[in-house]
């Protein structure tokens, strides 16, 4: 069965700033000159009707903090939205500041139990389930937490299994080691995740650098591919991602 498969930009705000960090070490930023809201209604103005939203200081400290951003946002994309999503009272203020999604992280490693209460309370629509790993050396996908900074004892594909019974639809999963690298997709990783659940939407995230990159996802079987710094720094222009 095909899916319907777009490309949406992404923009991670640090202190106020775009950014875009190298496999997710908050040591390895680099920091782009367009203010966060400005560089959005270039991407609405460009085509695109949906944006993906990272407030990287509260990824590791907790405290989602773009509400005042969403707001001036929310009229002109669509946008899913996480960092720091910790609580119900988190999901909720997300979601009437205007958000269509909201992403949960590292509370979906650590509290699985309370986030699957949560898919069903919202809706498998409103929530995407952020699952980052890194492979090591038996081949095993881990899952590092609080904006890749801290280990878990959860497992890829372990605790997806256990989200997709539960109903997950939207499932946002990134090779660390790509993240920000511009090596392309690992395009294995979503083979592997699209094979054994063909329902979930699929969004694939971390090292895309062309557009080769972005058709080859959603060969792959993914729905979404999130696009970061190569969009950022020129690699193709956002209209020709969106036509493929």
């Amino acid at each position: 069965m095909s899916k319907d498969f777009t490309a949406i930009p992404a923009i991670d705000v640090r202190q106020s700033r775009v950014v875009r960090l190298r496999q997710g070490d908050y040591a390895q930023e680099t920091r782009y000159d367009d203010s966060p809201a400005d560089l959005a209604r270039k991407y609405a103005a460009a085509g695109s009707r949906w944006l993906h939203l990272v407030d990287l200081d509260a990824a590791k400290a907790g405290g989602y903090t773009l509400l005042p951003l969403l707001a001036q946002l929310c009229g002109c994309l669509q946008i899913q939205t996480g960092g720091g999503i910790r609580s119900a009272a988190d999901i909720e203020a997300v979601l009437a500041g205007g958000a269509t999604r909201v992403v949960i992280g590292t509370l979906a490693v650590r509290e699985p139990e309370r986030v699957i209460a949560w898919l069903h309370d919202y809706g498998s629509e409103r929530v995407v389930i952020a699952l980052d790993a890194r492979q090591d050396a038996d081949g095993e996908w881990q899952l590092p937490v609080a904006g890749w900074t801290e280990k878990s004892d959860q497992t890829l594909i372990g605790l997806l299994g256990r989200y997709a019974d539960a109903g997950l639809r939207h499932v946002l999963c990134t090779d660390i080691e790509r993240d920000g690298m511009l090596g392309g997709f690992n395009l294995d990783l979503y083979r592997l995740i699209s094979q054994r659940w063909p329902h979930l939407q699929l969004q694939a995230s971390g090292g895309v650098r062309s557009l080769d990159d972005i058709r080859a996802a959603k060969v792959a079987g993914a729905s979404v591919a999130i696009l970061g710094r190569a969009l950022l720094e020129g690699k193709f222009d956002l209209p020709e991602a969106l036509a493929c």
